[in-house]
């Protein structure tokens, strides 16, 4: 009897132990809070106060920002959707993607001159040092992918990168630079520039039309052609949306479910914001693993 119950003993640990690892990947999956959401630790030394430095900013970062508050309407928006939903586009697999990208240097961004493949790698690497699921540390590869707009019809950085904010309402004070919103169009449009404009309070900030660039363009292009859970799609399509992530802008536009889009992007957010002061990443030796990723949730040709 003794043999028998050290037996079944090891038998049920055993049994125990695979329920343990299908709980885990089941989480990483659902996207829970253990799998994502437990504090960053790559970041403990960073001088954060030294990021996000606008003020101290390059000429041509607020050069860019003018220009992007001033031509970035409601008319504009609805345009460059309704362009993307009716043109063909260009066809290329994730690491075509990655690689067409490496060419290009974000003028918005006063933290770092490296080409985009180092900076999407940085994101990556720091996501899987500190043990993040493996659909996380994809999403930080790929997270600034739609920047290939430079090369597909975008009228300049304007429409591409930067901070983004709501369109079709009162352009918020905590959008950096907010003085340069009073060269746009629909500054001067009593009809937008309330605290709802052309919305509801309550709508779901899913229901409102961010301005254009990257992140809406990226999630357009990976909602339905990839496995990425739902945690992944919020952190690509409100990365740069600062003025509510960071700032607490726009809350009453929330509904149910953006509290979990918000704790989403806030997981993602240092990685994206503190990794870009670490050393340059060997591509070569980090291909193979990263591919792998892709296989599993972003595989074949995608139509961009």
């Amino acid at each position: 009897m003794v043999a028998v119950t050290a037996t079944r003993g090891r038998e049920l640990d055993a049994t125990s132990d695979k329920i343990d690892e299908v709980n885990v990947l089941k989480g990483q999956l659902k996207g829970d809070a253990a799998a994502f959401d437990e504090a960053s630790k790559f970041d403990e030394t960073k001088e954060k106060e030294t990021f996000r430095n606008y003020e101290d900013a390059k000429d041509h970062v607020k050069v860019f920002y003018a220009e992007q508050h001033a031509k970035q309407t409601l008319e504009f928006n609805l345009k460059a959707r309704e362009k993307f939903h009716s043109e063909t586009r260009a066809r290329m697999t994730i690491w075509e993607a990655i690689e067409k990208l490496d060419t290009l240097i974000d003028e918005s961004d006063p933290d770092t001159s490296l080409s985009q493949i180092q900076h999407l790698l940085q994101t990556a690497e720091a996501m899987r040092r500190d043990g993040k699921p493996d659909w996380m540390q994809l999403t930080g590869l790929v997270h600034d992918l739609g920047k290939l707009l430079c090369f597909y019809g975008a009228e300049g950085q304007w429409d591409v990168v930067g901070d983004t904010f709501v369109v079709g309402c009162k352009f918020s004070d905590k959008i950096i630079y907010p003085a340069t919103f009073e060269a746009n169009p629909d500054y001067n449009n009593p009809k937008l520039m309330t605290e709802n404009g052309i919305y509801e309070a309550g709508c779901g900030l899913d229901n409102v039309l961010l301005s254009w660039g990257h992140d809406e363009y990226l999630y357009n292009v990976l909602k339905d052609q990839s496995t990425l859970p739902k945690e992944a799609l919020s952190m690509i399509r409100y990365h740069s949306f600062y003025p509510w992530h960071r700032e607490g802008a726009y809350r009453h536009f929330m509904r149910d479910g953006d509290e979990e889009q918000l704790r989403a992007v806030k997981a993602f957010n240092p990685y994206d914001l503190y990794s870009k002061s670490d050393n340059p990443p060997s591509v070569t030796e980090l291909k193979p693993y990263y591919m792998s990723l892709i296989d599993k949730y972003i595989p074949g040709v995608l139509d961009w």
